[in-house]
């Protein structure tokens, strides 16, 4: 549809042969909009939306969203451009027929069915209205259109939908007193503030996990090398890099990571409902509650105030041995998780949700490594194949991307899963919010800690290594990302179609540049020399034995 000026009128727009109605199509979480009471219906950026406010006995009422039909005017953008009118309850209530009194100048508020929107809208023209409310039968909102045999059809007033609740609210309104009635469409930003912040938030949390993996891989080198040089003997299965706690990927756990990704969304499609949301909540506060505790035990413990606290452990029942330090954050870390869980619905909710997922991340990246760059290669790209199948090839089997509806959680009154980070787009009219899902900071960034703890071991200045231009490759991926969103009209991106190419390729062209790509695809350290071995003058330097 063309952009035209104010007050022009504008044809018909024909969507498929059959006219009438045509379903929305889906969209991304920053589209949720609430029309009252709590409730969201979710649009789609190519239909225009449309604010509803009222008033009732001159008082400042409700606001409600609706859909501006394809056909008629275009409607003002600027609220302080819009006219307050008159709203009045059309007589027959279906407005297929002539009303019965002249409107004069009002906006009518009639009930679908019985014929056609064209057909309403024409018949409140022709009594002298201004513009027309139409309120669906249902929940859900359609765009309006025009069936193909009315392409020359010209109609000079406003049509709006309204979803149920909306419009039964404005019948109740009419009941006790005079409702005045404004409409206005306002632009959405190019950008909004809250994908700069969610961008720095991803890019952040990237950055703090791979400096704690890379500091404890190296903190268990140091601890390996004193043992080897006190002549101790060291664990068959100690790796160089390794520590106690951490688990390796290897190419199977890559590859069946896509089956068991696609099984558990399939499952949240399928089983989707109040009360299995309330589940994946517990789970998340669970999780949440385990990286909180082991991030704030990692920071206190930095402090020598906390310390002596840190290093004296107590055995726990079913817990083995404990530190004083993790038995004092623990009730601290479950009573935040609890209260989100409980007010996670307020506008603030989202502050909590955020910092559990951060936490949550920061301690996976911490503790499951990828080993070698053909495992984060073979990670990543089933990730990337899961990402491009979901969101645009389920369509087609399901007739909706699945990732999008489990993302939104339409099957519930939620917001969405709380397997997320997200914030509201607090300059966007529209409100919503911009959201990243957990994989597609939690993925990469296992690529970009292998990338600094390679760095560290082959001690690389950072501008030499490969751990900043991982950094940069990743920033500038989900950069893109968002810069999709916006020239798809918002429509759901998945990230790592973006994320994974800049990532992996940047690996491989500076790993091939430099000629250690051999070493970083099959071993993932570099050639190091046994600094505790001491050769005899007539070994040559270079015999000496590696550990890699």
């Amino acid at each position: 549809m063309c952009a035209q000026e104010a007050g022009t009128v504008q044809p018909c727009e024909v969507l498929g042969d059959k006219g009438a109605l045509v379903g929305l199509g889906h969209i991304s979480e920053a589209d949720s909009i609430s029309t009252s009471a709590g409730h969201y219906v979710y649009l789609a950026n190519v239909v225009l939306r449309v604010k509803v406010q009222t008033w009732i006995n001159k008082k400042d009422k409700d606001e409600f969203v609706g859909v501006g039909a394809r056909f008629g005017p275009k409607i003002e953008s600027k609220e302080k451009h819009a006219n307050w009118t008159n709203l009045l309850l059309a007589d027959p209530s279906d407005c297929c027929t002539p009303p019965r009194e002249k409107v004069a100048g009002d906006i009518l508020l009639v009930e679908r069915g019985n014929c056609k929107f064209t057909t309403k809208a024409k018949v409140a023209e022709s009594a002298g209205a201004s513009a027309i409310i139409i309120i669906n039968d249902k929940h859900e909102l359609y765009k309006m259109v025009c069936e193909t045999n009315e392409t020359n059809l010209d109609i000079g007033i406003h049509a709006v939908l309204l979803p149920k609740d909306a419009g039964s609210s404005l019948q109740r309104s009419l009941s006790s007193g005079e409702v005045l009635v404004e409409l206005y469409s306002p632009d959405r930003p190019l950008v909004d503030t809250a994908e700069v912040f969610l961008w720095l938030m991803a890019v952040g949390t990237i950055l703090c996990a791979s400096y704690w993996s890379a500091w404890s891989a190296r903190e268990a080198d140091i601890e390996q090398e004193k043992l080897l040089k006190d002549g101790r003997e060291v664990a068959p299965n100690f790796e160089p890099g390794g520590s106690s706690g951490m688990v390796d990927i290897n190419m199977v756990s890559a590859i069946l990571f896509v089956v068991i990704a696609s099984c558990f969304l399939i499952t949240l499609y399928k089983l989707m409902s109040h009360w299995f949301v309330e589940l994946l909540v517990v789970i998340f506060c669970i999780g949440g509650v385990e990286g909180l505790q082991t991030c704030l035990v990692a920071l206190l413990s930095m402090s020598r105030r906390f310390k002596p606290a840190a290093e004296s452990y107590v055995k726990v029942p079913f817990f083995g041995a404990v530190s004083y330090l993790t038995l004092a954050v623990c009730p601290f870390c479950i009573l935040f998780a609890v209260l989100w869980g409980v007010y996670r619905r307020l506008p603030y909710a989202w502050i909590g949700q955020d910092i559990l997922g951060i936490t949550l991340i920061v301690t996976v990246i911490q503790i499951v490594r990828i080993p070698n760059l053909k495992v984060g290669s073979a990670l990543l790209g089933c990730a990337f194949l899961y990402d491009i199948f979901w969101v645009f090839i389920s369509k087609m089997l399901f007739h909706e991307s699945v990732m999008i509806v489990v993302a939104r959680g339409d099957k519930t009154d939620e917001d969405g899963v709380p397997m997320l980070l997200k914030i509201p787009r607090m300059f966007d009219p529209w409100g919503g919010y911009s959201i990243i899902g957990f994989g597609d900071i939690l993925l990469p960034g296992l690529l970009v800690a292998f990338a600094l703890r390679y760095d560290w071991a082959a001690k690389k200045t950072l501008q030499s290594g490969y751990f900043l231009w991982s950094m940069v490759a990743y920033g500038s991926g989900l950069l893109i990302t968002y810069v999709a969103l916006n020239l798809m009209d918002g429509h759901g991106q998945p990230a790592l179609l973006y994320i994974v190419p800049f990532t992996i390729g940047t690996f491989l062209a500076l790993g091939m540049k430099r000629g250690e790509l051999r070493n970083l695809w099959t071993k993932g350290q570099p050639e190091r020399v046994c600094t505790h071995m001491h050769p005899s003058p007539k070994d040559s330097p270079v015999a000496v034995s590696s550990l890699s």
